[in-house]
């Protein structure tokens, strides 16, 4: 098995590699992933999505430690393990982020990913219903749509005039000039489908002979010879097999099993590997360091109306659901339903929006368990530059034992802070008049909760992850002792090796990360493509 290029993982990034390098024919290039197949209708129907994202087929069922500023609470963190990784079981929602956020990594010390370096691999990788302007793009491979919701359900429109009665501007893209506002939302579902990397990217590819994809195979550690990789040695159908490599091994593992493969390596913060009884390759202490993720909480109220989602969570209501998206790919059954929502500052001296919004025209929670009896909506909503942060670390030098996911979670205190604000602002939107005549009574947090002490006590008792943990293998400059990898992705003291994923991110986006994460794999194989001529 000897190959131009080994991509580890078939997930957002893993993909759009594999499409990327195989497109000219000149390179060999081998897929390994550990999941399955993604031909599956709960994959591909997107109201269907809290299946994939709490089946254990699709997930890797990661859990946090027990987090210690959160009472003790262990939070879950599903990942894809399955092709498409986590762009086939998530959300949907496609968000690029702030311009700001990418200038922010450049002043971090990742050189050429500024916005305006960023904005051209953004345009490439999306098919925008609206059509190549300044700012999208129209030609790429993930269809981008704003779903069909807000002809559907008088709720959008008011949660959307209601964030304008507020004082916050109106946007009708987010993605485009102006990100700050509110406006509908956009989603990554093409013809009625989920538009995942797996559909956009691999299946194209799989038509190419210098392709070679293996599922259900898990690596185990990569191999050298010296500083230069080799090739990655890896279990499929209980049997260790190992495959060569030319020219280079990218890990696209995600944010957890990135940093846990390069420490299985050896390669990593030395006492983190001493302690798994992992000899020392390569001492390199920000490896799993610098994780960060967003948190939310559901901001919910009872809906005086009966027009909700809640009044379809019935066996025929979703048998007809169902039916239609099996027919036509139309319908209910054909969006995520958060179909609205925002980006707000905090407080006026943040220089860029850092509250989100997703409004969903129904009270429950991402497994479909209905948090009323008859009709409620809510808002998903959490600040979106935490100061805190985390790491993945591995705990044994068995391959298969899961890391120790441990994010710090409000350890800092301006993401306290930040909080207070989110309930209070929150309140004062949801309370516009532009939802007077579908509001009822508050479900959570609750009238009752309304000092700095009682909301601090119920976020800590409640607030969830968004699922969007990043940032544990980061680009940054030659002077930073906690950069991973330089700015072409390059693991720092080895020739050979990559990491392409949401772990390379310096710091968070303002926004959901499957978009910022394929931009990621779309420029770095641009790059890799360049040099390798």
């Amino acid at each position: 098995m000897d190959y131009d290029y080994i991509i580890v993982g078939a997930g957002s990034a893993g993909c759009v590699l594999a499409n990327r390098l195989t497109a000219c024919g000149k390179y060999r290039v081998l897929l390994l992933e550990a999941g399955g197949s993604d031909v599956n209708l709960m994959i591909s129907m997107p109201t269907a999505l809290s299946y994939p994202m709490n089946t254990k087929r699709f997930n890797w069922w990661y859990d946090s430690v027990a987090e210690p500023y959160l009472d003790g609470r262990i939070l879950h963190c599903p990942r894809g393990k399955v092709l498409g990784g986590s762009s086939s079981i998530n959300g949907m929602v496609f968000v690029r982020g702030h311009a700001r956020d990418f200038d922010q990594w450049e002043e971090m010390g990742a050189r050429g990913w500024g916005y305006e370096d960023c904005l051209p691999y953004f345009k490439r990788l999306e098919k925008w219903q609206g059509g190549a302007d300044a700012y999208r793009g129209g030609q790429g491979p993930i269809g981008i749509c704003d779903g069909n919701g807000m002809r559907l359900n008088p709720l959008y429109e008011a949660f959307i005039r209601a964030g304008v009665e507020a004082g916050y501007p109106r946007t009708d893209d987010y993605n485009g000039a102006q990100q700050e506002g509110f406006g509908p939302y956009q989603m990554s579902i093409d013809g009625g489908v989920r538009a995942s990397t797996s559909r956009a990217y691999l299946r194209p590819a799989l038509k190419r002979a210098n392709l070679t994809v293996i599922k259900k195979t898990h690596v185990q550690e990569i191999l050298f010879d010296g500083t230069r990789v080799t090739g990655v040695k890896f279990i499929q159908k209980k049997k260790i097999r190992t495959a060569q490599v030319r020219r280079e091994v990218i890990l696209s593992a995600g944010s957890i099993g990135s940093p846990q493969l390069l420490q299985l390596s050896g390669i990593g913060p030395a006492e983190v590997l001493k302690k798994a009884g992992i000899a020392v390759r390569y001492d390199l202490p920000g490896v799993g360091e610098n994780l960060q993720d967003h948190l939310e909480v559901y901001f919910q109220h009872e809906c005086k109306k009966p027009i909700t989602l809640n009044g379809k969570l019935g066996l025929i209501s979703k048998s007809l659901i169902g039916m239609e998206w099996l027919l036509f790919k139309t319908g209910l059954g054909s969006s995520n339903h958060f179909e609205a929502g925002g980006f707000i500052h905090s407080n006026p001296e943040k220089e860029w929006p850092d509250i989100q919004y997703h409004f969903l025209p129904a009270a429950m929670r991402y497994d479909g368990t209905a948090a009323v009896k008859g009709h409620g909506y809510q808002v998903h909503v959490g600040p979106n530059k935490p100061k805190s942060r985390g790491h993945v670390r591995i705990t044994s030098s068995n391959s298969m034992d899961k890391p120790e996911i441990k994010f710090n979670y409000l350890a800092h205190a301006e993401d306290v802070a930040d909080w207070r604000q989110v309930i209070r602002l929150t309140r004062r939107i949801l309370g516009q008049n532009a939802l007077e005549p579908y509001r009822g009574r508050e479900i959570q947090p609750g009238i009752e909760v309304q000092t700095d002490d009682e909301i601090d006590i119920w976020v800590r008792q409640n607030v969830e992850s968004a699922y969007h943990p990043s940032c544990t293998c980061k680009i940054g400059s030659d002077g930073d002792p906690m950069a991973v990898l330089d700015a072409e992705c390059h693991v720092r003291g080895f020739e050979g090796l990559r990491v392409i994923d949401s772990s390379v991110f310096p710091t968070i986006t303002n926004g959901n990360l499957n978009a910022p994460t394929i931009m990621v794999a779309e420029k770095t194989a641009e790059c890799i493509l360049t040099f390798s001529r």
